[in-house]
């Protein structure tokens, strides 16, 4: 059996703290008005070893640091079968979740639009979201898109994941509470899944179509934006110019 000094490059435990000196020395640089953002991923460049691999080790990182360095949770960054909710609920407990980097996967980092895989995960993180004051007025959690649309036009694709994560809000906020708890402490499991998917199941999109024009936004988003003729504006200035890429 080989151990482990020859089965790696390096040290895992001298590369976690070079990671700590190095964030350490920016912590140190931040502004009044800054934070600190770390985000994890279980694989990406390497397979065998990343250095921050997963919510733990991000986590452990921001509470050595102070309380301006707080975790942030891409929903692509998670091996198949992860309780994403469980962790969004334990960063809120401790308040330590900075941000979202909302997309939706199949396999890995697919940075598809955000619940195209699965909706109902995005409802469950939503009402974790609510329950834990993700929501609340001054809540330090930021919402971000970070997708990579090859196949759906850009603007429109960001467009459509806007309205899918307004859409899970608007139905974790629907979540009748009350029932909830009088049913989780009953230990009525069957009870407890009626009152989720009496939410879930509720078509909001004419309520936030209110929402919208109550805010002087069009109700519409993307008709809107096919009527607006932008598209083929961008288009036609952009008519000689260089594609941009990864390498770009």
């Amino acid at each position: 059996m080989l151990t482990t000094s020859i089965c790696r490059q390096d040290n895992i435990s001298d590369r976690q703290d070079r990671l700590a000196e190095s964030l350490a020395k920016v912590y140190t640089r931040l502004g009044d008005n800054q934070r600190m953002l770390l985000e994890y991923k279980f694989f990406e460049p390497a397979f065998y070893h990343t250095d921050v691999p997963d919510w733990g080790t991000s986590l452990l990182h921001c509470m050595a640091l102070g309380p301006k360095a707080m975790v942030v949770v891409d929903t692509g960054h998670h091996a198949p079968g992860t309780n994403i909710e469980f962790i969004v609920a334990g960063l809120l407990r401790a308040k330590r979740l900075g941000a979202f980097d909302f997309n939706s996967r199949f396999y890995a980092d697919d940075d598809l639009i955000v619940g195209a895989a699965d909706p109902f995960q995005l409802f469950r993180i939503m009402h974790e979201v609510n329950i834990n004051g993700g929501f609340d007025v001054g809540t330090p959690v930021s919402y971000v898109l970070d997708q990579c649309h090859n196949i759906e036009a850009k603007i429109p694709g960001q467009i459509r994941s806007i309205m899918n994560v307004q859409e899970a809000v608007a139905k974790a906020v629907l979540v009748d509470q009350d029932a909830l708890k009088k049913a989780q402490l009953a230990g009525d499991v069957l009870a407890g899944h009626e009152v989720l998917m009496d939410a879930y199941n509720t078509d909001v999109r004419g309520l936030l179509r209110e929402w919208r024009s109550d805010k002087g936004i069009d109700p519409e988003p993307m008709k809107a934006y096919a009527a607006s003729g932008y598209a083929k504006k961008i288009a036609a200035d952009r008519v000689g110019g260089n594609q941009a890429g990864w390498g770009a």
